[in-house]
């Protein structure tokens, strides 16, 4: 008598695994051989398949949709055409494309996310509506970008950089971006691109973007979906946008009012997904659910250190990311250059803690009006862990190796951050203070000690960031920028020596009159110096130069005849090299926690050296303004006054020393 086993459900699953790796390995050449296939690939992703009475169409279908492969007798793909409940086919160029090169894997994927789309809560009528809740947003959303463009007439990058959509891409099958699959066959954002986004990986080519060539791989993106919640929601079953045209020059439409007419409960919500997700910082998640009304997390989230996720984002760019022992410090090979970067992560800010923030894996909203506004938020965010994220390589040097240049990142709010580092010609430390004003906007301005040599203009700085995004390429411009000017002007770093070596040498009498000059002026330039009092904050520690500044306090002299300076402009100009009057230029502002030190006298310089009294009286009036009217270089530098800190002991310090500076000239006033 025959006996028969019975196989378990295991055993069987492990068969049926067993199969479809045999046939994945088999070569797909005739039409039996491509209908089995697809079949295999539907009944993984929990879809029913047959086939035409010729065996030459391939349906997958399920309750929410379908999709229909034709083939010719031979097996070879004629098109792909996919249909949502209630709508007709429509031809998938991405799917017919995958099929065509007989790319099955990512035709699965594009399945699954078709397969996602409708992973929601209740019955086949209530996904219906949910449906077509969505679908009225993403037409609201597509005549958004149509106005944007039809006002502004704006180019791809514009698009992506500033338009109130970003770059629109519609639903066409699933997709999948930057390796991470979106849930299927939903509209994609682009809502930004760095500098280096727009250079071809390997060979540094520009990419040039057009109609027709915006590569979905690019830049950062997010996806337009809904999905199930927990709590009810009014969503829109209609378009709102009323009328073709936009109200303003920026594209702006005209949105109907909610009403019952055009809108229904739903438990579901629209969302903004991000294929990953993306460091924001608290203020980032405040604005936002300012912004939207709705809570980001429906727990309270975890903090920790916003530049220790940006690390993290960062490094797990790669394919296969290792492990990297960085503790912070980062290095750049660059040409010419090798830099080391330190992230002070838990640097503390105004309020006493470090920057904090989280994750952000989706944005919730109701209606389509809060999608400009979250994209210009998420731009900021984004611009911002660009630059830091900049300084995160995986470059390994040793740390020992002459002529590695030192920089410190420190941040001093959730759009505000320094970088610091030694100055390229003294012996002293520098600091870049950066602030994101938005995605393509960053305010620079450069703080150096009094008697520092010329770096640069914050003007350069400012272009050179907004250039290229990226820390490691602007200091080193910074540097390159810094021997460029030291090798054009040798006699006035000469000069600047020589008379700060007298100052040091001729100290003023204490009973000197003064010229009655009050601490932040500079008759010479018309320009104030600003003197607001920030409490103590992260760069303190990089800029204790409380003994420096008094020891340029204790050389202020004073004089009785500012007239005979003001009529020798060179003798003026060269007393301002030496003493680098710390007035502002243009509108950049005091970055948080500095006050600038109190300035020198030109005129009391000069009083209180008799060599350079005999300058006044043997050489006759010359006009050299010209030489630095020419130059804003030298103009901005002579401005820039090193940031001071008053946190902790050395605090006290730098402000019994400003009291004291303020007695004195009060004195003098007198």
């Amino acid at each position: 008598m025959e006996k028969r086993v019975v196989m378990n459900s295991g055993g069987h699953q492990n068969l049926v695994s067993c199969l479809e790796t045999l046939q994945k390995a088999l070569k797909v050449t005739t039409l039996p051989a491509m209908t089995d296939r697809l079949e295999s690939i539907a009944r993984q992703n929990g879809l029913g398949s047959h086939l035409s009475a010729n065996g030459t169409e391939c349906y997958i279908t399920s309750d929410m949709f379908y999709v229909e492969v034709h083939l010719d007798p031979t097996g070879q793909l004629c098109d792909v055409k996919v249909a949502h409940h209630g709508e007709n086919p429509v031809s998938c160029p991405e799917l017919v494309q995958h099929l065509r090169e007989r790319n099955f894997d990512e035709f699965s994927k594009h399945l699954k996310g078709l397969v996602n789309l409708y992973k929601l809560p209740g019955d086949n009528k209530l996904k219906t509506k949910m449906y077509l809740a969505l679908q009225s947003l993403e037409l609201d959303l597509s005549k958004m970008a149509g106005m944007y463009w039809q006002a502004t007439n704006a180019s791809p990058l514009d698009k992506i950089l500033h338009g109130n959509v970003g770059y629109l891409t519609p639903r066409s099958g699933g997709n999948s971006i930057n390796g991470f699959p979106f849930p299927g066959h939903l509209m994609n954002l682009k809502y930004y691109v760095s500098p280096y986004d727009l250079l071809e990986e390997g060979t540094g080519a520009p990419i040039i973007l057009n109609e027709n060539n915006v590569p979905r791989n690019m830049g950062m993106n997010v996806c337009v979906t809904i999905e199930g919640t927990l709590t009810m929601n009014k969503l829109l079953i209609a378009p709102l946008i009323m009328g073709s045209h936009p109200v303003d020059n920026k594209g702006t439409p005209s949105f109907s009012s909610v009403t019952s007419a055009n809108s229904v409960d739903l438990p579901a919500c629209f969302f903004l997904k991000f294929p990953r997700p993306i460091p924001v910082s608290r203020a980032c998640i405040q604005k936002l659910q300012n912004c939207t009304g709705i809570p980001l997390f429906d727990t309270s989230p975890t903090y920790v250190p916003l530049y220790e996720l940006i690390t993290q984002f960062e490094l797990s760019k790669e394919e296969e990311p290792g492990p990297l022992n960085h503790n912070m410090r980062f290095y750049a090979a660059l040409p010419g250059q090798q830099h080391c970067y330190f992230l002070n992560k838990d640097a503390p800010l105004p309020d006493g803690r470090s920057l904090q923030g989280t994750l952000l894996s989706k944005i919730p909203f109701h209606h389509p009006s809060r999608v400009p506004l979250i994209l210009n938020l998420i731009r900021h965010q984004v611009a911002y862990n660009t630059l830091i994220g900049s300084c995160v390589k995986r470059t390994v040097l040793k740390e020992d190796s002459p002529g590695i240049l030192q920089f410190e990142v420190c941040p001093l709010s959730d759009s505000c951050f320094s970088v610091s580092f030694q100055h390229p010609v003294n012996d002293s430390l520098v600091c870049v203070v950066m602030d994101v004003q938005d995605s393509t906007h960053v305010n620079c301005k450069l703080y150096k000690g009094l008697s520092d040599a010329l770096i640069c203009t914050d003007d350069f700085i400012a272009k050179v960031v907004q250039r290229c995004m990226s820390i490691p390429v602007t200091m080193r411009a910074i540097r390159r920028k810094a021997e460029t000017i030291q090798a054009d002007t040798p006699a006035l770093s000469l000069i600047a020596e020589t008379v700060e070596d007298m100052v040091k040498k001729n100290l003023p009498p204490a009973s000197s009159p003064g010229y009655g000059m009050t601490a932040g002026n500079n008759p010479m330039s018309g320009t104030t110096t600003p003197t607001s009092t920030f409490p103590g904050g992260p760069i303190s520690t990089l800029f204790n130069m409380s003994m420096g500044i008094k020891e340029r306090h204790d050389s202020v002299g004073h004089g009785e005849d500012f007239s005979k300076v003001s009529q020798n402009p060179i003798l003026t100009s060269l007393l301002q090299i030496t003493g680098n009057v710390g007035s502002t230029i243009g509108s950049s502002p005091t970055p948080p926690h500095h006050t600038p030190p109190p300035v020198s006298s030109p005129a009391s310089n000069t009083k209180n050296h008799p060599m350079l009294m005999n300058l006044l009286k043997d050489n006759p009036t010359q006009d050299f303004s010209t030489l630095y009217a020419s130059s804003t270089v030298e103009r901005q530098n002579s401005s820039s006054g090193s940031p001071r800190m008053e946190m902790g002991p050395g605090g006290q310090q730098a402000e019994e020393e400003k009291i004291t500076y303020s007695s004195r000239q009060t004195q003098a006033s007198n």
